[in-house]
């Protein structure tokens, strides 16, 4: 029988887990054979874990026009469960959470009732909301449901978070894990700092959600001088919007990431694949116009790829920036390695 405790156990040992798009038809309307078809393909890729209803998905399905939330959470997890019941393994499934604590409490408790391991908790669009009363927040979700503490990116909503505040974090009851996320390396450090100097620091996973440094924070690790002794951390997986394009060759570069670690030694061409991986970011996101196009820059791989039968998102006016396309041309044609077409071929085939 499935475990929630043995699904933790996978979140803190560290999987990769995709940022799941929201898949749509010509007609912009929900389509629960595409994202199911999409939730097959992350898990015949080997991801361990799906994240639902997150930024990727589109914050826009909890609109009354769409009120989408709860038919996404429970087509992804459909699939998931029958995935755990073809093969006996267990996925992480994660849920985003976000809005003022009343609707993040009942978003929470719509995943709970489901059958979801763990609330991605999102600090955007809350405006005027202090550090405190971020964290109340998050004591009240966490008394619902295993918390992911995120870090989100100013771009896209987020705000500068302290030192001290991912401490008391990090000292909730109930909260497993950290997504630090603020694409600065600064802010990282905080973030990071702030978990390692909890007294739960140890019981705290921290999960790399900086898709512009993902191969530098895994490969990484932290040391902090705490109360006479040396603590160290490092980042055990990562919850990525770029995690959801090229999902196979994510998992295989993953696994050679932990060998890696263990190993005590980098090899140089880790490291340059970090930069490459961050250049093909820089497209997809759609960094050179301020991440207006990352959602549809993600959606632009997987239609081409034929995991998606276009790049349509819910909002009209949101989609690729003007040369985006050729930017994302540009890093196919470069790192043609780090695409996993012919799997998608194979996969798409079978399917």
């Amino acid at each position: 029988m499935r475990s929630h405790t043995q699904a933790l156990d996978i979140l803190q040992q560290g999987t990769v887990i995709p940022a799941t798009p929201l898949v749509l038809n010509k007609a912009r309307r929900f389509d629960p054979a595409g994202q199911r078809r999409l939730i097959r393909y992350y898990l015949k890729a080997g991801a361990g874990g799906i994240a639902s209803a997150v930024h990727t998905t589109q914050f826009e399905i909890r609109d009354k026009a769409f009120n989408l939330l709860e038919e996404v959470l429970r087509t992804s997890l459909d699939e998931i469960n029958c995935f755990e019941a073809k093969t006996g393994k267990t996925v992480v499934r994660i849920a985003g959470v976000c809005g003022p604590t009343a609707q993040a409490l009942n978003e929470a408790n719509l995943a709970r009732e489901m059958g979801y391991d763990a609330a991605l908790l999102s600090p955007g669009g809350l405006a005027g909301y202090t550090e405190e009363m971020l964290l109340e927040r998050t004591m009240a979700v966490a008394k619902v449901l295993p918390v992911i503490g995120f870090y989100l990116q100013p771009a896209v909503g987020g705000v500068r978070l302290s030192r001290d505040y991912w401490k008391k974090v990090a000292d909730t009851p109930n909260v497993v894990a950290v997504k630090v996320a603020p694409f600065d390396r600064y802010a990282t450090v905080d973030a990071v700092y702030g978990v390692m100097m909890s007294r739960n620091w140890e019981q705290v996973a921290l999960y790399t959600g900086n898709d512009d440094n993902i191969l530098f924070d895994l490969l990484g690790e932290f040391e902090l001088p705490v109360e006479g002794s040396a603590r160290k951390k490092s980042f055990v997986g990562g919850l990525l919007g770029q995690w959801s394009i090229w999902t196979s060759v994510v998992v295989a570069l993953f696994a050679r990431v932990r060998q890696a670690r263990q190993a005590g030694s980098v090899p140089m061409e880790l490291m340059r694949l970090a930069a490459q991986i961050t250049d093909a970011n820089a497209a997809v996101f759609d960094v050179r116009n301020g991440f207006a196009g990352c959602i549809a820059g993600i959606h632009e791989v997987l239609h081409r790829q034929g995991l998606m039968e276009g790049t349509w998102c819910l909002e009209l006016t949101e989609g690729l920036s003007k040369g985006q396309a050729k930017e994302i041309n540009r890093v196919l044609e470069m790192y043609p390695h780090l695409t996993d077409d012919g799997f998608v071929e194979a996969f798409l085939h079978e399917d």
